[in-house]
């Protein structure tokens, strides 16, 4: 068989076993990551990579090492639903370093963080004072989550006693000159009130408009193609 043929299809192979991998072991974000799950994925990457291009491995050694590596995390982690115990001894528990605006210095060295490291995610989170700080916790993927004291909070309509309309989710009515008949009759407006609500903001036709969008109030935005920006 032609060397190109066979790289062709061990890519393939190992291009389609990654994808249904990466659908089957969730969908976790990068920053939610742990350090061992970032580390197996690091490894199935470079496993699947050489089995792609390496006629040393052998296609089957390749997808049985990739199952493995694939699986093995799977079975770790339903695992840790399971038990609490071992979820904290596979990715470890939240650390407190400050408390009562007071930095922890057992536990940052405890959890290998520097004072600038310390600084850096605090500022990351718009906190420039440690006095500002009630607590905040180091997770097990590196984040920092932070609560501020009480007269640090941002203030709120429920902490003036103010009382406000509830929102709901606005809903999409136009997408790319094409009307959501679902969703149009679903919230029980017509296609004509839609034609004269997007002629009054500046749409000549459907045709013309990017995006519609409608909140809870019945006000409609209107993004049309031609912005004139």
């Amino acid at each position: 068989m032609p060397e190109l043929v066979l790289i062709l299809i061990r890519s393939i192979a190992s291009f389609l076993l990654l994808l249904i991998m990466t659908r089957i072991m969730g969908k976790k974000q990068l920053s939610q990551l742990t350090f061992f799950d970032y580390c197996v994925g690091i490894t199935i990457g470079s496993i699947a990579a050489s089995m792609s291009v390496d006629q040393n491995i052998k296609i089957a050694n390749g997808l049985v090492s990739l199952l493995i590596w694939g699986l093995f995390p799977l079975a770790l982690a339903f695992t840790g639903l399971k038990s609490r115990k071992f979820l904290r001894m596979t990715d470890g528990r939240p650390a407190i370093v400050i408390k009562n605006g007071k930095i922890l210095e057992k536990s940052m060295k405890k959890n290998q963080l520097a004072i600038d490291e310390l600084m850096m995610l605090l500022r990351e989170k718009s906190v420039f004072k440690v006095t500002d700080v009630e607590m905040a916790v180091l997770e097990t993927n590196g984040e920092l989550s932070i609560m501020k004291k009480a007269d640090q909070q941002p203030v709120t309509p429920k902490v003036l006693g103010m009382v406000v309309q509830q929102e709901s989710s606005p809903s999409l009515l136009i997408v790319d000159g094409h009307v959501l008949e679902k969703n149009l009759s679903r919230l029980g407006y017509t296609k004509n009130w839609l034609e004269t609500e997007i002629k009054n903001q500046g749409a000549n036709s459907v045709q013309e408009v990017f995006l519609a969008q409608v909140d809870a109030n019945g006000k409609l935005y209107v993004d049309v193609y031609n912005d004139k920006i």
